[in-house]
């Protein structure tokens, strides 16, 4: 499959070609490229690329830019940090649209679904098969917790929640009061239950909303130490293969 990057973080570019050849080796990536005047001069003199990824704020101008300019075929993936263009991204050919920091198992379901729709249709089929498919429905993200303190029930909003942390075999909420509450979730649940544009899963020890994160250091080997507000209880550091990713999340 030869795959086209239109992206202007060059660290971004990088880390999904990454990604896509870790998913299957035999992809090629014909060329990585930053603006809109690179991608239409590529595209008028390049035979179409098999699927293009496409984000959507570029060095010069939208992506969308593009499709005024040259006639794109192409099934796309966008991929953006912003989920604000969601449904005109669906009206030019979009299999799929996926925010960044982009996650490793969302953009494999997403060639996932591109294979389906190349195995059941042609390529002349796709156009007009894409121009069919309605955005999927906003995900819905869990807003609070109940929780026990002492003999009551006490509600939290997520908003209230600085970080969670796993200690002595046991979950914990600590909110931006300091408070410290056990909840019935493990840290996996939580990475699936809260947005992931407010909440980052740093290692297996903790999940950090982006409030409580202060000051944070270089370490040893490519790790980061992270300084919450309020203080936790243990060093807190960003694994090295998390780093580039948290930095991602940070910027976006």
């Amino acid at each position: 499959m030869n795959v086209l990057i239109i992206e202007d973080e060059n660290l971004t570019a990088r880390r999904l070609e990454s990604q896509l050849r870790k998913h299957d080796p035999t992809i090629q990536v014909l060329a990585r490229l930053s603006s809109v005047a690179a991608a239409v001069a590529w595209l008028r003199a390049h035979p179409a690329p098999d699927l293009l990824f496409l984000d959507i704020h570029l060095e010069d101008d939208l992506g969308f830019r593009i499709f005024e300019q040259v006639q794109v075929s192409t099934p796309i993936i966008f991929t953006t940090a912003y989920d604000e263009y969601m449904i005109q991204a669906f009206r030019v050919n979009s299999i799929d649209y996926l925010l960044k920091p982009i996650n490793y198992d969302e953009l494999v379901a997403a060639l996932d679904k591109y294979q389906r729709l190349r195995q059941h249709f042609t390529p002349a089929d796709l156009p007009a098969l894409l121009r069919l498919v309605s955005p999927a429905p906003e995900p819905e993200y869990k807003e609070r917790f109940l929780v026990t303190v002492g003999t009551r029930l006490r509600s939290v909003d997520t908003q209230e929640v600085a970080y969670f942390c796993f200690e002595e075999g046991a979950t914990f909420m600590v909110t931006k009061q300091g408070q410290r509450l056990a909840v019935d979730y493990s840290l996996d649940k939580l990475g699936q239950l809260l947005n992931p544009r407010q909440f980052f899963r740093v290692n297996r020890q903790y999940l950090l909303s982006l409030p409580a994160i202060g000051t944070i250091h270089n370490h040893s080997a490519g790790r980061l130490e992270v300084e919450l507000q309020p203080t936790a209880r243990q060093q807190v550091l960003v694994s090295g293969d998390r780093a580039t990713e948290f930095k991602e999340w940070l910027g976006k």
